[in-house]
């Protein structure tokens, strides 16, 4: 429960003006940011700026468009760098580890494709994943265990919706070559403790993987502190652009992982038989790259560093704790997670009782509420839960306490047109 001084911080947004489409439309109360985020007018504004200044195919030319081009590709790179804690001993960014890819799915991808060959996968050996995965950290790996002969083991929840350590322990033993797990559920909002994870990991000798589509837009994210070997992310749930994603990771394992895609840029040399990769990054970005998308990601990060990542952290965690709280107090809603909303970051999953999620989802539409409704790319979670499908209302700080209002006055809406009461 919240205090009257945090319930004050949270009365309105100050942040709103910042994105044209809330700014526009006062009257859409968005909380599907786990989905997509909406983008501050500055995100648009350099989209634009890139277009009408550099617009040249970056890497290819010796000219001062192109030369500009790829200079903003590398600003960019340093900028994820320094975000997510990428640093070397003199705090400088180690830019060169960061790999520009098309979203988190396409990170993923990339590592079950060429992770495998690093690491010698094959028949006997574990790849662990946990059973909270979007699709995009599972099929993946399920495909890789059934063209290697690897097993799928999954680490499982507990009541308190929790993989404990004792789980970690049992599952990832000296056959784990590969753990992938995300850092938060993308339903439950859940913050798996992926640096105990990591440890047990590196322990048996394996790679840690983690999933950082749902916890980089919301927590400070420092990948040595967390102990993973790759990171996965994507821009649009930051506040940037669709259509860019984005993998760390370590200088000798991206070193050593072959491409995944081949063509222009990505190579030093070729002849008619053979050919030399270029350096990473390089090597992992083959074709034209999204340079105008790049650089419009470098604004949306500059942007939440200017409003400060701990502050804005701050402001989800309340957001999210009265969210957890009224939905709680609702007799015909079921919260599908942890009681404490402190425990959910950005999304909370719920169901009103009788009514499918389409239906809730429809109606809420009606006054101007957006929310997600189905399985949410998550449906081995949702079959472990006992669900087919949910509600989620995720939230960001450009959300206040307004708009969680209006959710709950839209849920009992929705409960009188299906109860008459």
């Amino acid at each position: 429960m919240l205090t009257p001084e945090q319930l004050r911080d949270i009365t309105e947004s100050p942040y709103k003006a910042d994105f044209p489409l809330l700014a526009k439309h006062p009257e859409i109360v968005f909380l599907d940011s786990a989905a997509t985020a909406q983008r501050p007018a500055c995100v648009l504004d350099a989209e634009r700026t890139f277009y009408e200044t550099m617009n040249a195919n970056p890497l290819r030319g010796l000219y001062r468009l192109s030369v500009e081009a790829t200079e903003s590709i590398e600003a960019a790179r340093a900028r994820i760098a320094s975000f997510i804690g990428a640093v070397d001993g003199t705090g400088k960014p180690q830019a060169s580890q960061i790999v520009f890819t098309r979203n988190a799915s396409e990170s993923l991808n990339l590592v079950a494709r060429t992770l495998p060959q690093v690491v010698g996968l094959g028949p006997g050996d574990d790849v662990v994943i946990s059973i909270m995965e979007h699709h995009s950290n599972i099929i993946p790996w399920q495909q890789v265990c059934a063209a290697t002969g690897a097993n799928l083991v999954y680490l499982r929840l507990d009541d308190d919706f929790t993989i404990t350590q004792d789980e970690v322990e049992a599952k990832i033993g000296p056959a784990a070559k590969i753990v992938s797990v995300t850092h938060v559920s993308n339903v439950l909002g859940v913050e798996n403790d992926v640096a105990a994870i990591a440890a047990r990991a590196h322990q048996m000798g394996a790679k840690m993987v983690v999933d950082g589509a749902q916890s980089v837009p919301h927590l400070s994210i420092d990948v040595k502190a967390l102990g993973c070997d790759l990171l996965a992310f994507s821009a649009h749930k930051m506040g940037g652009p669709m259509g860019i994603g984005v993998l760390w990771g370590t200088s000798e394992l991206l070193d050593a992982m072959p491409p995944f895609l081949t063509g222009g840029e990505m190579i030093d040399s070729v002849t008619e038989t053979s050919a030399v990769w270029a350096p990473v990054p390089q090597k992992f970005e083959a074709g034209t790259q999204d340079a105008a998308g790049s650089y419009a990601f470098d604004a949306a990060l500059a942007y939440l560093q200017d409003h400060d990542m701990a502050a804005l952290e701050t402001r989800e965690h309340l957001l999210a704790t009265y969210l957890t709280d009224q939905l709680a107090a609702l007799d015909f809603v079921h919260v599908i997670g942890p009681a404490d909303g402190a425990r959910h970051v950005g999304a909370v999953a719920f169901n009103v009782e009788g009514v499918h999620p389409h239906d809730v989802a429809s109606i809420l539409d009606m006054g101007n509420v957006c929310i997600r409704a189905g399985h949410h790319c998550a449906q081995p979670l949702l079959a472990y839960l006992g669900e087919s499908s949910t509600c989620r209302a995720s939230i960001a700080f450009y959300n206040d306490k307004q708009d969680i209002d209006a959710l709950v006055e839209g849920l009992k809406t929705v409960w009188q047109v299906f109860n008459g009461s």
